[in-house]
């Protein structure tokens, strides 16, 4: 039976929790969570980005995720908190369900870029 967009984001939602800004933030300070902006390049250098976090473009997410791949990014590590965000959470709700399927235990979806700068989140270029 064919899946449609709606029914992929609604597993996503559903196996990836929201977190706030200032849980994010506290996720990152208390268990050395990663942040990851997973928007293009042109969307990152138009706005900036959490500061610390990394970019991942979400067309590159499996490739860098995977330990196994020759472009793996080491600061991901699946025992470790990954927290996504894109411009309005649905890509970083897709990405999050990837991480998962990948073998990462603990994955959070902040939602957008605006979120993080609404809640007062550090902004780096």
């Amino acid at each position: 039976m064919p899946t449609t967009l709606q029914d992929m984001l609604a597993v996503a939602h559903a196996a990836v929790p929201m977190i706030s800004p200032a849980d994010a933030a506290a996720l990152v300070k208390d268990a050395g969570a990663v942040i990851v902006d997973i928007r293009d390049g042109t969307e990152v250098a138009a706005t900036g980005k959490a500061k610390g976090a990394i970019t991942i473009p979400r067309g590159s997410l499996e490739s860098r995720a995977c330990p196994t791949s020759a472009t793996y990014v080491p600061a991901l590590r699946q025992d470790k908190p990954v927290i996504l965000y894109c411009a309005g959470g649905n890509r970083a709700a897709l990405a999050g369900k990837t991480l998962l399927d990948l073998g990462y235990t603990d994955v959070r979806n902040l939602g957008g870029f605006r979120d993080w700068v609404a809640g007062g989140g550090e902004v780096e270029k």
